[in-house]
């Protein structure tokens, strides 16, 4: 398993090297699939060495969690292409038969219709409806075939009307620490145990402003952002203050 785990990051980095190599030499803008936190994490790994063709990342709106690299710059090039990235509206054909539907059934049902994950960005999910981000190229395929989550009725089109809906709220919450370490700051939000706070670290599912977080005991700084696989993300805003029993008080905007 590690073996393939390792073949599958050499992989990933040749990937990126060819993307960026082809743009720096033909003058043309190329285009990774979408990439989850692990698959921005080997990107960051390389940043420096592929900083020379110039790039940008774009998940369809602020904040996406999975994102596309796009080499190549508008200054070296002299034009630029938009990331080939659409929104695709999922709602139910009769709202008072349909589910409540989680983010796991609506990617189980694209996934059976045998488009690959590099495809798929983001999906955001409502009570009873989802807006998919994916590439343009498999937009009319999904649309034309996705018809059925669970056994609720669905249909699907194309649309720019979103920016409601996506314009999530984070709750911002008050705790108190000993100290801004990121395992004791993380399981304060999440009101786990500082042991189960640790597995995340084990196991390698936090990432701090996109990059793996190996360390737990990396101080985190105002304005940076923690993702918990599992838990969600969640923004330290602020200074930290210090309270009269010597612990620092901080905010924290967490998105569930």
């Amino acid at each position: 398993m590690a073996q393939e785990n390792e073949r599958e990051i050499q992989q990933l980095k040749n990937r990126f090297r060819d993307l960026a190599e082809r743009s720096y030499a033909q003058g043309i803008y190329t285009f990774t699939g979408f990439l989850g936190l692990s698959g921005q994490d080997i990107f960051r790994q390389q940043e420096r060495e592929l900083r020379y063709a110039g790039y940008a990342l774009e998940g369809g709106y602020p904040g996406a969690d999975r994102v596309m690299v796009r080499f190549g710059s508008p200054e070296e090039l002299g034009y630029e292409v938009p990331f080939p990235i659409v929104c695709v509206h999922i709602c139910p054909l009769q709202q008072k038969f349909a589910e409540e539907l989680s983010h796991r059934d609506f990617l189980g049902a694209l996934m059976n219709l045998g488009v690959e994950r590099s495809t798929l960005g983001d999906i955001r999910v409502g009570p009873k409806e989802a807006y998919l981000f994916c590439l343009d190229s498999v937009a009319d395929h999904i649309c034309g075939n996705l018809d059925q989550i669970r056994h609720t009725h669905v249909k699907c089109q194309v649309t720019e009307d979103y920016g409601d809906f996506l314009q999530e709220e984070p709750e911002v919450i008050g705790i108190q620490v000993q100290s801004l370490r990121v395992d004791a700051v993380l399981a304060r939000v999440y009101n786990i145990s500082r042991e189960k706070s640790l597995e995340l670290f084990r196991t390698g599912k936090v990432y701090v402003n996109g990059r793996l977080c190996g360390n737990n005991s990396r101080l985190l700084k105002a304005g940076e952002t923690v993702n918990a696989r599992g838990f969600g993300k969640f923004t330290l805003k602020g200074e930290a203050r210090e309270t009269k029993k010597g612990r620092l008080a901080i905010e924290a905007a967490v998105y569930r």
